[in-house]
């Protein structure tokens, strides 16, 4: 198998091993982090230049013969599509993973996903194709869905499994440090072009070229990767790790109390993702008069704060345990979810207020719940097992979540929208209060 892999070896591939090839070196964290901070990075901006788009660009690029809200509405139904079509995405690459090897089955789903993203940089809208628009976004977010499912590349478990007994809550923090900076470029990319360029110019073109960013980050992304993932000394880490793929019928029939546990143990922090993310952009540009560069400037402050706050979540996970950061942060996020939507009608301040202590708390949970997708598996399930974890955590957790908080808050009003974030943190604390080998995992 190793060497049918290395037969089929693309080019770029045999180069990333030649730029290796200097002499043996140790397989340290650090030398990980570096391809799991870059590859979480590129995927989590693809992530949040459409999440922000679906907001600020769609309803009126794709949806324009609808009021604001229905427009809103329609392009949120479209969002879940990429969690709905992961799942698909990570059996069909899994499969070519073991027949053609981990580079191939990477560098052909990162393809997939930047021309995936760049397709929708080049949507024509409404007014020029009329329904045709929302057919060619629907297909586009589907294929960024299905390369989703082919970016897992093991690193992260590896990472996991090679970090001192007492820092891994610090290194099951570090993967996901990726999605504030991705959220700090792509908030700040919007930003810059809506405060600069007329509505018309911006919906016209200007929203354009975040996309292109997108796919430019893929290519430096891919590059950086397989840097690590084709080098001797980490394809023989994976397999001595056995972090392999298995077939997903079969991970799925023997490791699927695992799955389940694994998928619902982190959904407090993944519905809170977009708790603190989309829906209170899409609040502020339907139901209030404030100006949305602003309020991305408030976000791209609430990423510096999550950030902070997952550095600090792996120094409190080193001393108290990720299970124990998972279960207290869950039940802050419970109260959170109780009263802190109302703050969104409270103006300013109360919009500062509810973003920042969203932050901080996403930054201390969300820093931990890696930790909770990929140690609940025995090595010869963690790499795919660890994979449709994920998936399945991210789709339930947050697919709906910009959906389904917004069509609770017009029709029971804004404390209605809790009501998802709440399920997820009841979901979190039964998770990790039932399964008690998760918890001796975690800790």
């Amino acid at each position: 198998m190793a060497e049918a892999a290395t037969a089929n070896s693309a080019p770029h591939e045999r180069d990333a091993r030649r730029v290796n090839a200097r002499g043996d070196h140790d397989v340290r964290p650090g030398d990980i982090a570096i391809g799991v901070v870059i590859g979480r990075t590129s995927e989590y901006f693809d992530f949040f230049v459409y999440a922000l788009a679906s907001v600020i660009v769609f309803p009126a690029l794709v949806f324009p013969t609808f009021d604001r809200l229905t427009a809103t509405i329609l392009s949120f139904s479209l969002f879940p599509l990429a969690f709905l079509a992961r799942p698909i995405g990570t059996q069909i690459f899994m499969a070519l993973d073991r027949r053609y090897g981990r580079g191939a089955k990477l560098t052909m789903a990162l393809l997939l996903l930047g021309t995936s993203t760049v397709a929708i940089a080049f949507l024509p809208g409404h007014q020029t194709v009329g329904a045709a628009s929302a057919v060619l976004l629907a297909a586009g977010r589907i294929g960024q869905g299905f390369a989703w499912g082919g970016t897992w590349d093991g690193l992260a478990s590896l990472l996991a499994l090679n970090a001192p007994d007492k820092r891994r809550g610090w290194w099951a923090m570090v993967p996901q440090i990726g999605a504030p900076l991705a959220l700090l470029l792509a908030s700040g990319l919007f930003a810059f072009f809506l405060g600069t360029l007329t509505p018309a110019d911006f919906i016209n073109w200007g929203w354009r070229y975040p996309f292109f960013v997108a796919f430019a980050i893929n290519v430096v992304a891919l590059f950086a990767r397989l840097r690590i993932v084709v080098t001797p000394e980490y394809d023989e880490m994976f397999r001595s790790r056995e972090l392999t793929p298995s077939r997903v019928p079969a991970t799925l029939k023997a490791q699927w109390r695992n799955i389940v546990i694994g998928a619902f143990a982190p959904l407090a922090s993944y519905a809170l993702f977009h708790m603190v993310t989309v829906f209170p952009l899409s609040w502020v540009a339907l139901f209030t008069q404030q100006s949305l560069t602003r309020f991305l400037m408030i976000e791209m402050a609430g990423a510096v704060i999550c950030l902070l706050a997952m550095i600090a979540s792996g120094l409190l996970a080193d001393r108290i345990g990720r299970r124990s950061v998972l279960g207290y942060t869950a039940a802050a996020i419970a109260v959170f979810s109780g009263f802190a939507p109302q703050l969104l009608e409270g103006g300013e301040m109360g919009e500062i207020v509810f973003m920042g202590a969203g932050f901080l708390l996403l930054g201390l949970s969300f820093g931990q719940s890696s930790g909770a997708v990929t140690s609940n598996f025995p090595k010869r399930a963690r790499y795919t097992g660890a994979a449709i974890t994920s998936d399945l955590a991210w789709l339930f957790g947050a697919g709906f979540a910009p959906l389904v908080a917004l069509v609770l808050a017009q029709a029971y009003g804004i404390v209605a929208a809790g009501a998802y974030l709440l399920s997820g943190a009841l979901a979190t604390l039964a998770a990790l209060g039932l399964n008690k080998e998760l918890a001796r995992r975690l800790d």
